[in-house]
């Protein structure tokens, strides 16, 4: 574990009852690890596009899979690297008696996402158990530090943009989050998003002409930086959890992370591409009163906007054209 440049206090609440979370940070290597603790009972799938993509205890989301609760999910730096954290996860998880019973007692369930950070600080400075585990003694569901929900932090530390324009074209990414927050048939819902922005594309405000500039950028390269038949190219990525306080099973859970997905694929050009892990968790706590009624479709939607949203909150610099619409 790396103590130059680590954070203070980068706990926060992601906007959800009951949903924690928390940071470690290392601003001198460049990366970082966040972890996102669920409430007891919380119901998740999840869903990878991107051809690349580093991951750890996803394949048990899927709706086939029994089982069916998650008790946390790290977003990481450090590439593969990093989904060493997971086992610090764990092992709080384990502490406070929480995951599948099993006769040899409970096991944790902590799906893992990573992007690759490794060329931004230090390379040999990676998110390991240690830093997983004093992330999650950071989360807390204490609502007065939402501000610790964007920027460059965390999994956020070392993320970039822009990368498809190569070392001198790429910009800061992060951390975004957003939240959105409906009444549907008198039954009040929120589904929340933090997204890792790591992108080979670029954070798209809703510019209908901005495919067409890319399109160009990349027909005009030979080949594109670290584009299709680079063998370096694999630096990309961009991953997220979605959480709902609606009722969902698996399957429904599956239907919000492709939401989430939509949102992605509108907030970033060009999306899913063979050199991203592009991948989201989504996550159910079930704590709305008579949200079983809520429609699939409409948590999906809500996804899609929040993901959208939390995307382009990492566009805020100088330059940087305004979204086509402001939350």
């Amino acid at each position: 574990m790396s103590g130059q440049g680590a954070s203070g206090p980068g706990a926060s609440s992601l906007g959800v009852a009951g949903v924690g979370v928390g940071h470690w940070t290392d601003t001198v290597a460049a990366t970082g690890c966040t972890v996102v603790v669920l409430p007891e009972g919380t119901v998740a799938s999840c869903e990878v596009r991107g051809g690349a993509p580093a991951s750890r205890e996803t394949d048990v989301l899927d709706p086939s899979r029994t089982v069916a609760r998650v008790d946390a999910v790290l977003l990481t730096g450090g590439s593969a690297f990093g989904l060493a954290a997971a086992d610090g996860v764990m092992r709080w998880c384990e502490e406070r008696g929480r995951g599948v019973p099993t006769p040899a007692g409970p096991v944790p369930i902590v799906p893992a996402l990573g992007i690759f950070d490794l060329a931004v600080g230090s390379a040999s400075v990676r998110p390991g158990p240690a830093e997983g585990y004093a992330a999650c003694a950071d989360a807390t569901t204490d609502g007065r530090l939402t501000g610790r929900l964007t920027g460059r932090l965390g999994a956020g530390t070392g993320a970039m943009r822009s990368q498809h324009r190569g070392p001198a074209g790429r910009r800061p990414g992060g951390l975004g989050h957003h939240v959105v927050r409906r009444e549907v048939g008198g039954v009040a819902v929120s589904v929340a998003a933090l997204v890792v922005v790591n992108a080979f594309g670029d954070v798209d405000p809703g510019d209908p002409d901005l495919p067409g500039r890319v399109l160009d950028d990349l027909a005009a390269a030979a080949p594109p930086p670290g584009g299709p038949g680079s063998e370096g190219g694999r630096e990309h990525t961009t991953i997220g959890v979605v959480v709902t306080d609606a009722v969902l099973d698996k399957t429904g859970c599956r239907v919000l992370a492709q939401g989430a997905h939509d949102g992605l694929s509108r907030a970033l050009t060009p999306p899913h591409t063979r050199l991203d892990g592009d991948g989201f968790v989504a996550c159910a706590t079930g704590g709305a009163a008579g949200s079983a009624a809520v429609p699939v479709d409409v948590l999906r939607l809500m996804a899609l906007d929040a993901v959208t949203r939390a995307v382009r909150s990492v566009a805020r610099e100088p330059g940087d054209a305004a979204p086509a619409h402001s939350s």
